[in-house]
C-alpha cells in the first residue's frame, strides 16, 4: 500500500491518478443500489459524514466514514464468483490491517431492504 499520512494510507503516487480517474467515473455512473444507499447516507440519517468512491491505499471503496473507520461495500452479482470472493477477502484483510472495518451488502439487499441495511450500518457505527 501507499504512504501513511497519519490518518489512513494513501495510494502510491504512481497509482493515485489512475485510481482518482476510476473513482470519478464510478461517482458519475453509480449502480442503482449505490444511488439508493447514498441518498440515505448523504441525508445524514447516520449522523456521521461518509465519502463515496474514496481512495484508501490502492483501493477505491464505495463508501467510507473516516471518523469511525468504517467502509461500506456494495456488491453486484460478480462478487459471488469464486475469484472475486478471494479478491474481496484479500481487500478486506488489507483494509482491516490499516484499521478499517468493512461491511458488505449486495445490490439486492439494498434495493429490497434499505431500512434494514441502514439499521445494520447504524449498529456497526455504535459498536
Amino acid at each position: 500500500m501507499g504512504k501513511n499520512d497519519g490518518n489512513f494510507n494513501t495510494a502510491s503516487p504512481d497509482r493515485y491518478l489512475l485510481l482518482k480517474e476510476f473513482a470519478l467515473k464510478n461517482k458519475k455512473f453509480p449502480t442503482e443500489a449505490e444511488t439508493l444507499l447514498w441518498q440515505y447516507i448523504r441525508a445524514r440519517q447516520l449522523t456521521v459524514k461518509f465519502n463515496r468512491q474514496h481512495i484508501i491505499g490502492d483501493y477505491i471503496v464505495d463508501f467510507v466514514c473516516i471518523e469511525k473507520r468504517l467502509v461500506i461495500e456494495v456488491d453486484g452479482g460478480y462478487h459471488s464468483e469464486y475469484e472475486q470472493i478471494e479478491k474481496d477477502e484479500f481487500r478486506t484483510e488489507r483494509l482491516n490491517e490499516i484499521g478499517f472495518t468493512v461491511i458488505r451488502f449486495s445490490n439486492e439487499e439494498i434495493l429490497g431492504n434499505i431500512l434494514g441495511v441502514i439499521n445494520k450500518i447504524k449498529n456497526k457505527l455504535s459498536e
